[in-house]
């Protein structure tokens, strides 16, 4: 930006990229331990899907 101009809107954005890549590290991790990694690993995504769905409804 040039000339002290800003953005329009909020320029701090919440990123969710981190729980979706958590959540499958562990659920398989999880689903390792009871010898079901593929579930696990789904299930975590899954979880983690729905975090970062919720920090990106409510951030925007």
């Amino acid at each position: 930006m040039t000339n002290n101009q800003q953005p329009n809107g909020s320029s701090t954005k919440n990123a969710g990229g981190f729980f979706l890549a958590a959540g499958c590290i562990i659920g398989t991790i999880g689903g390792g331990l009871l010898g079901q990694p593929t579930i696990g690993l789904l299930s975590g995504l899954a979880a983690g899907g729905l975090i970062a769905l919720a920090i990106w409804y409510f951030d925007r």
